[in-house]
């Protein structure tokens, strides 16, 4: 059995959404210290909520480019509170999943979307409520 599924080994080869949004509506950067992944995700917000585009730069291994690239293909085309039900296991998930040693990465891609979203409200004025925006907790990741 391959220790990374064929979604996983193509988001890392052929990442989709790579790059800068220069016009980005939200801007949210996270990042691990333990084992050095940092994850930069850009959203472009429309005038009705919906994520009309989204980019992404991630420096890390070959799992977290593959959680980055697929992040960004499961937000695009929905709506901001869409975006903020988006799970580390959703994401894990749509991978067909990722090595246990791993998972912190899809920790990653779900905590840079909720900061590119808090970002977005943040620049707008837009109220929301702090529980959505948990602060990580790098203890519980294992590198």
């Amino acid at each position: 059995m391959a220790l990374y599924s064929d979604k996983v080994m193509d988001h890392f080869q052929n990442p989709r959404n790579v790059g800068k949004l220069d016009d980005a509506s939200g801007v949210g950067e996270v990042g691990n210290v333990k084992c050095g992944d940092i994850m930069r995700m850009y959203i472009k917000v429309d005038d009705n909520g919906i994520i009309t585009d989204c980019k992404f730069n991630t420096f890390g291994c070959g799992s977290a480019i593959a959680t980055s690239s697929m992040a960004t293909e499961l937000i695009k085309g929905k709506s901001v509170e869409e975006a903020l039900k988006l799970s580390n296991q959703a994401v894990v998930e749509a991978l067909d999943g990722l090595p246990a040693h791993k998972i912190h990465c899809s920790v990653l891609a779900e905590e840079a979307v909720r900061a590119a979203v808090k970002d977005y409200y943040d620049k707008n004025g837009i109220e929301y409520d702090p529980k959505d925006f948990p602060v990580h907790n790098c203890e519980h990741c294992e590198s």
